[in-house]
C-alpha cells in the first residue's frame, strides 16, 4: 500500500463494489482496501448471532492488518446487526449501510415503498425503526432475496443471467398486498444496485430504484475532509478471506472497480 492509511470496505461478497464506486467518485485518490468474506458468503442467511460473533472479528483482524484510517461496512445485512458490536470493538471510525428508506418515502408519489433486501436484512427491527421515522406516511413492503445476491456475483463473474430470474424476485414485492401501490423501490442490499439495469428491464412498470451508497461516499468524505492523500489514483487491494480460485473473468471484474492486485486473509 502508499504511505497514506487506507479506507477499508468491508462485505461477505462484491455487493460492497457498488459502494466502493460511489466512494470513488468522492475520494478517487484515497487508497482503498476492499474485503470480500467469501467463507461467510452469504451473510443474509445466517442468524444474528452468526453475524454478531464473525463480524467483529474479522474485522479486527483487517484493522490490525491494513491499518485503516476509515472502515465502511459495505454491507446491509452485517450493519443492521453487528454496527454496534463493530464501533465498540475498534477505535476507528465505522460507517455502516443501512437500507435508504428515508430518500425513497421523500421520492414516493405513491407513498407505497418496496424494500428489496436479503431475509437477514428485511426483518430486523432497525428496518422497523427506519421505516417508523422516516415512512410513517408510506406503506412499506419488504422482500428478501438470496437469489438476487447470487445473480449479482454471477454477473461480476462475466456469467449470463436470466431475465426470468429478476421477473420472479420483484414479483415476490409487487404480489404483497398493497404491491401495486409501489412506485419506488429500496435497494436494501448492497449487491442490488450492481444489477439495477436488469431490474430496471423486468419491472412491468416504470418504477424508481433507490440506494444509500451516495449518501455512504458523502459521509466516508465529510468523516475525511483532513486527511492528506498522494497525488496520484488511490492504489486498490481486494481481501479475499476464504478459499476459492479466481477466474479471469472475476479478476477483471474486480479490476473494472480499480482492485488491480488481490491478497487473502
Amino acid at each position: 500500500m502508499t504511505a497514506a492509511r487506507p479506507i477499508l470496505l468491508f462485505d461477505s461478497g462484491v455487493g460492497g463494489l457498488s459502494v466502493l464506486q460511489a466512494v470513488r467518485v468522492r475520494l478517487p485518490r484515497a487508497p482503498i482496501v476492499y474485503a470480500a468474506d467469501r467463507a461467510g458468503f452469504p451473510y443474509g442467511t445466517k442468524t444474528a448471532a452468526e453475524i454478531e460473533a464473525r463480524v467483529p472479528a474479522l474485522l479486527g483482524r483487517l484493522a490490525e492488518r491494513y491499518d485503516p484510517r476509515l472502515i465502511v461496512i459495505a454491507c446491509n445485512t452485517a450493519s443492521t446487526i453487528a454496527l454496534d458490536a463493530v464501533r465498540a470493538a475498534l477505535d476507528l471510525p465505522i460507517v455502516g449501510t443501512v437500507p435508504a428508506i428515508k430518500p425513497a418515502a421523500a421520492v414516493s408519489k405513491s407513498r407505497a415503498v418496496g424494500v428489496l433486501g436479503t431475509p437477514g436484512t428485511v426483518i430486523q427491527p432497525y428496518v422497523d425503526r427506519l421505516a417508523s421515522d422516516f415512512a410513517s406516511d408510506c406503506l412499506v413492503i419488504r422482500h428478501g432475496s438470496p437469489e438476487l445476491v447470487e445473480l449479482a456475483e454471477a454477473r461480476l463473474r462475466g456469467e449470463p443471467t436470466a431475465p426470468d430470474a429478476y421477473r420472479r424476485i420483484l414479483d415476490g414485492l409487487l404480489s404483497q398486498p398493497g404491491g401495486e401501490r409501489i412506485d419506488t423501490i429500496v435497494l436494501a442490499c448492497t449487491h442490488f444496485p450492481l444489477v439495477q439495469a436488469e431490474l430496471e428491464a423486468a419491472a412491468p412498470r416504470p418504477l424508481t430504484f433507490v440506494d444509500g451508497n451516495a449518501g455512504i461516499a458523502r459521509r466516508t468524505a465529510w468523516l475525511l475532509r483532513q486527511e492528506v492523500w498522494p497525488d496520484m489514483p488511490g492504489e486498490g487491494v481486494a481481501v479475499l478471506i476464504g478459499p476459492g480460485a479466481e477466474s479471469e473473468e472475476f479478476r477483471r471484474g474486480l479490476a473494472s472497480f480499480g482492485l488491480t492486485r488481490i491478497e487473502r486473509l
